[in-house]
């Protein structure tokens, strides 16, 4: 009994490490295959969204230049400007049109 189970167990443990990598290579496929964005996304994105990233990279900016003497002291004005200027920045000039 106990032999039957052993060797049922490692007849599963084999097929699985074979059917594995089989579904792993189709959905790497469909996460690498992306559609354009759609027209109407890409005109919100130039009108709504851009200018709501500047305007909120220029809001970062003066908020860490009035916050710069809190962060200082602990040595988080690096991680303060990534947060408050560089991700606005990122998200306004360096992402694809559409691709939110």
């Amino acid at each position: 009994m106990y032999c039957i189970f052993k060797k049922t167990i490692i007849l599963v443990a084999i097929a699985a490490l074979l059917i594995i990598p089989l579904g792993s290579h189709a959905l790497a496929q469909e996460q690498i295959k992306k559609t354009a964005p759609d027209g109407g996304v890409m005109v919100a994105d130039l009108l709504v969204a851009r200018p709501l990233g500047v305007s909120g990279m220029f809001a970062g900016f003066f908020l860490f230049i009035a916050t710069v003497p809190f962060f200082a002291p602990g040595g988080n004005v690096g991680t303060a400007w990534e947060q408050m200027v560089d991700a606005p920045a990122n998200y306004t000039f360096a992402r694809p049109i559409g691709d939110f």
